[in-house]
């Protein structure tokens, strides 16, 4: 087996196993910072949900009160997931992935009442009160599921619908009846907004940067060893290849060799260097021996 065949079949094990380790690590760095960035999106998309909520309450809602439409039939444009969802809604057309819930424990409407996991969310936000948001992965029908959840409080405007059936809209007991969405309390967590998004999202992500990355590793790889390989043949099989040529001339009876060029002062400029004194000594020796 010639050396740069050894020399190549070295550097394939050696970049074999550190490819393989490089490859593991990156892996799980690549799930991790694509978890993190779903998750911000998520975080975004929340804050914006929440915008559209303040809106509604601070503004919109008093303007649509005003309509004389809302006598007659509860508007559900005053209340303010009705917008946030809404809006999500639209925004999913851009994030497909993407799901946007209100739920809560004791809901007006039956649609946004907390599923069982929803609610031991919104138990866990109870729990510990001073955090704004909570991240998690549960298990769905479809897969592992990542959420971000944000506490829903009741305040002051939503004590107008949800306090008493006696003080609410005459529309909304219409509508929805006068035995759900009632007793909550002021400063209590109600519910929870609550984004959703299939594991496979960043594990899709994280495998496109991983292959793309495998792809750089290869051509790397391939360009590091030829890189290698040209400077092992500069550098010691032509010098070597010279020197055995010259070592068989001589052995073939040449008595009065051209030296070989010495390039360099490292080993192997040493080794050519001796090797032309040896033939020059040799020559001189056979000159005396005829």
């Amino acid at each position: 087996m010639k050396l740069l065949t050894k020399f190549n079949l070295i550097l394939f094990v050696l970049f074999g196993i550190g490819g393989s380790v490089i490859s593991l690590v990156a892996y799980h760095f690549l799930i991790d910072n694509a978890r993190r960035e779903v998750l911000q999106e998520a975080e975004l998309m929340m804050a914006s949900a929440m915008s559209v909520r303040d809106y509604t309450s601070a503004d919109l809602k008093a303007l649509l009160e005003q309509n004389p439409e809302h006598k007659k039939r509860f508007l559900p444009e005053t209340v303010p997931a009705f917008g946030a969802i809404n809006t999500f809604n639209r925004l999913r057309k851009q994030y497909p992935d993407y799901s946007y819930r209100e739920a809560t424990l004791n809901p007006t409407n039956p649609e946004d009442r907390a599923a069982d996991w929803e609610s031991d969310v919104i138990m866990d936000l109870r729990n510990h009160a001073g955090e704004k948001i909570v991240t998690g992965e549960r298990e769905a029908s479809t897969g592992t599921s990542l959420y971000l959840a944000s506490p829903l409080t009741a305040d002051l405007t939503c004590m107008e619908c949800h306090s008493q059936p006696s003080v609410a809209p005459a529309a909304m007991i219409a509508r929805y009846g006068s035995n759900n969405g009632f007793d909550w309390k002021p400063g209590s967590i109600v519910g929870a907004q609550i984004v959703s998004i299939p594991m496979s999202v960043p594990v899709r992500s994280a495998k496109k940067a991983f292959h793309l990355l495998l792809l750089y590793l290869v051509i790397g790889l391939v360009a590091t060893i030829a890189a290698l390989d040209a400077g092992l043949f500069f550098i010691v099989i032509r010098p070597l290849r010279l020197v055995s040529a010259a070592a068989d001339r001589a052995s073939k009876g040449e008595v009065d060799p051209a030296p070989i060029p010495v390039r360099g002062n490292d080993e192997i400029a040493g080794m050519t260097t001796s090797f032309n004194r040896m033939q020059v000594s040799l020559a001189k020796a056979l000159k005396l021996l005829g």
